[in-house]
């Protein structure tokens, strides 16, 4: 009788957490619905229609033409991969090799640099939005697309920490292994 109502109770629960998560789903998928069924209407139709009905035609493609034209979207791309790019690489470069000297070596004040990536860890983000902006101003990296990506570089705290629980999987005789070999 207890293994029912503990099968049953299982049960529930199961039902009652997909639920949630499909209607947390539906709730964040409908505003991206919603904007790739606009980008398809033409104004007549979107101010005529729900913002959920389905176009006449996907067919029509003068907003993305607009968009590319005048918001100049070619550039934006171009801009987002760069920063993807350089943040990208310059980020696991040096939180790597940060990572694997803070994991293999023993020295005087490793522990207070662990301790300061967590209290920057810990900080949030928005209370040194003024902050950052005023150094970045004084510097005169405000409106530059390498300013933006100092920013993004010095802000990644948590990969230092992702890293070095990946070297302590690593077994030290792999580093030994390499030092034999040359």
């Amino acid at each position: 009788m207890k293994i029912k109502k503990r099968r049953m109770g299982s049960i529930a629960f199961s039902i009652v957490k997909y639920a949630s998560l499909i209607l947390a789903s539906v709730i964040a998928l409908i505003p991206v619905c919603v904007c790739v069924l606009t980008a398809f209407k033409t104004n007549e139709e979107y101010a005529s229609t729900s913002v959920l009905d389905l176009p006449s035609s996907f067919g029509y493609l003068e907003n993305f033409k607009i968009a590319i034209e005048k918001a100049n979207m070619l550039r934006c791309f171009a801009n987002t991969a760069i920063v993807l790019v350089v943040v990208l690489l310059v980020s696991v470069l040096t939180g790597s090799m940060l990572a694997y000297v803070l994991n293999r070596f023993r020295f005087p004040g490793r522990g207070m640099v662990e301790n300061l990536f967590l209290f920057a860890s810990l900080l949030p983000g928005i209370a040194m939005q003024v902050t950052i902006y005023n150094i970045m101003h004084s510097l005169g990296l405000i409106n530059h697309l390498y300013g933006y990506m100092i920013v993004l570089m010095g802000t990644d705290i948590i990969s230092i920490y992702i890293f070095l629980q990946f070297f302590e999987n690593l077994p030290i005789s792999l580093d030994e292994s390499a030092i034999i070999d040359g």
